[in-house]
């Protein structure tokens, strides 16, 4: 499989952490940039990931910026990194630029939780339900959806490498279970994908139950994206983009939104026999 290291959205990541630890001490970008002897414009540059972090620049910045050591050293191994190929470089036109980040994320994340209101995850789905969902949808070409469908299916490598594989946490409102897309046979098809997918060490699949009424997580679909070597990203979509969430205290309030619906949501059994009693 090829590296899912993304060169993109590793530079956006380390941008977003330079940019944190610099409001958190309290500097401007123009006083973070006369510290290091360079210009605002560069600064602005390197927290917008616009330009490559080259690790000399990581360190002078976050030791102007007080960071602990480990801090500073995880973010210059991040950047000495960052000099990878694009691995969705064959889906460059098919992707929108507000998902592009998104994808090259899930790609060096170490974790992903996510909750679905409406579809099953992208990372679960078959192709023939892929493309059911994507039919339609006013965010896909129709000239596109083939390939659009192909891109999701090699995201899922990720959940099969033999190395790091990826773990993922979907958290799914019971009546995505009823909702037919692509039909009888292609439901059945996915349901039962979803009962083998269930038994990876690295999958965790518990549905919400209707009968639990209102939660918090009611707002609408989310994901938290978890790293190694990165503070954790939370990720939503809207009509005509997505929102990153950076800020790490609304980051806890998503990461709480998750425990929560871990505490409602039926056991990984009882989703299980959930979803079985679908495909009766």
């Amino acid at each position: 499989m090829a590296e899912r290291g993304d060169p993109c959205a590793l530079r956006w990541l380390i941008g977003v952490e330079l940019a944190n630890y610099r409001k958190r001490s309290g500097l401007t970008m123009a006083e973070a940039a006369k510290a290091i002897g360079c210009s605002p414009a560069k600064v602005g540059h390197l927290e917008s990931g616009r330009n490559q972090q080259q690790p000399s620049d990581v360190t002078e910045l976050m030791r102007g910026y007080r960071a602990d050591r480990s801090d500073i050293d995880r973010l210059v191994s991040l950047a000495a990194s960052a000099d990878q190929q694009t691995w969705w470089a064959p889906w460059t036109e098919v992707v929108p630029d507000w998902l592009r980040t998104f994808v090259g994320l899930e790609g060096l994340a170490s974790h992903v939780a996510t909750y679905s209101t409406a579809v099953f995850p992208a990372l679960l789905q078959i192709d023939r339900y892929s493309l059911g969902a994507t039919e339609g949808n006013i965010r896909v070409r129709p000239d596109h959806n083939d390939r659009m469908v192909g891109l999701r299916m090699t995201r899922q490598q990720r959940v099969f490498s033999e190395v790091e594989p990826l773990c993922l946490t979907a958290l799914i409102e019971e009546a995505v279970l009823d909702r037919p897309i692509g039909g009888p046979e292609v439901m059945r098809r996915q349901l039962e994908y979803l009962i083998t997918m269930s038994s990876r060490d690295n999958v965790e699949i518990r549905v919400v139950p209707t009968a639990v009424g209102s939660h918090d997580a009611l707002i609408g679909p989310f994901t938290v994206l978890d790293f190694t070597q990165a503070q954790s990203i939370g990720y939503v979509e809207v009509l005509n983009g997505a929102l990153y969430v950076q800020d790490q205290d609304q980051v806890d309030g998503y990461t709480r939104a998750v425990r929560g619906l871990l505490e409602i949501a039926l056991s990984p059994a009882d989703s299980v026999a959930a979803i079985r009693s679908r495909i009766a």
